[in-house]
């Protein structure tokens, strides 16, 4: 007999692997291979997620993640820490899995684990900002990327065509909701390098920084274009390429710390930053030094801002 809570995880949790498809969410088609390419990381998410439905023991969860293809993994363990914090909402007499998972094979891919948490917000009736008191300090800001991006690929229609702005954020939450607004363009738009600039554009200046680094981290971490066209995608950012390359920054240090290396993470640091995907992540480490606890920004967007300083228009090669 399946234990009632594994009976209602698969029978009432469990989301088609159809809701990744183009035709499905309605995103723009047009290069085949690179549809595909988006559509099978909506599915290995799902994968993560599920698995974490079936069975959330943080080892034999980690074995079923760990058998995901090293380039794809990220984005089970992302979808496993959704599957881990929807079962801890659900039963409050037991809601440490997802600390669990963290503090074990969750570990290595803890910033992914961090946006995957933020596609609950989505769907259940929490406060955001409060919850994000129980994540790490620094880190629970990925689950406010989580929940903008989880918008944008689910209801684009509304926060991405119509602009709508989520209510009771702070300015701070904003920005980075637009920067999971901003990855989620990536799907939205096919990862078409030429569509891509037109829907940022349309959207009012003071949004615009932040889209950019969320594309910044889509197009290093999912991949899927070539050479020409992250060029491409650079020269359209313009006065945005800090903000892209700090999104391909975070990207490189995600896949470092995970041990899941990819050739396009490389390609995407060699032209938006100018450098390896392995000194991108250093940049990441080195400005994480004494971050401030106190001051009108958060240590989130205090850690962003030096990264971004290491791009200066002038000061990224061609």
């Amino acid at each position: 007999m399946i234990p009632p809570l594994k009976w209602l995880g698969k029978r009432l949790l469990s989301i088609s692997p159809q809701e990744t498809t183009f035709t499905q969410r309605g995103f723009r088609e047009g290069d085949i291979q690179l549809q595909q390419r988006l559509e099978h990381i909506g599915r290995i998410f799902l994968l993560g997620y599920h698995a974490a439905l079936n069975d959330d023991q943080p080892r034999v969860l980690a074995q079923h993640l760990d058998a995901v293809e090293i380039e794809w993994r990220g984005f089970a363990f992302e979808g496993a820490a959704m599957g881990l914090a929807l079962l801890d909402y659900l039963t409050p007499w037991k809601r440490n899995r997802l600390q669990v998972f963290l503090e074990g094979p969750g570990a290595a891919h803890v910033y992914m684990v961090h946006v995957g948490v933020g596609w609950i917000f989505a769907r259940l009736p929490v406060h955001i900002e409060d919850s994000l008191k129980h994540l790490d300090p620094l880190l629970c800001w990925l689950a406010v990327d989580g929940y903008g991006f989880h918008e944008g690929y689910f209801h684009w229609q509304s926060y991405v065509k119509q602009q709508v702005i989520p209510r009771g954020f702070s300015d701070c939450a904003l920005r980075v909701f637009d920067q999971g607004l901003g990855r989620s363009l990536w799907f939205v738009d096919g990862a078409d390098v030429n569509q891509i600039p037109v829907t940022v554009a349309a959207f009012c200046p003071s949004r615009q920084a932040d889209l950019w680094s969320g594309i910044g981290l889509a197009c290093a971490y999912a991949g899927g274009v070539e050479r020409a066209g992250i060029k491409a995608l650079r020269t359209a950012a313009g006065s945005y390429l800090p903000q892209m390359a700090q999104g391909a920054v975070f990207a490189a240090k995600a896949r470092q710390q995970a041990g899941n290396p990819a050739v396009h993470t490389d390609l995407a640091c060699e032209i938006v930053c100018g450098m390896s995907a392995e000194a991108a992540a250093e940049i990441a480490d080195m400005t994480l030094k004494e971050l401030p606890t106190k001051g009108a920004l958060t240590a989130y967007e205090v850690w962003q801002r030096r990264i971004q300083k290491n791009f200066a228009v002038e000061g990224v090669k061609a």
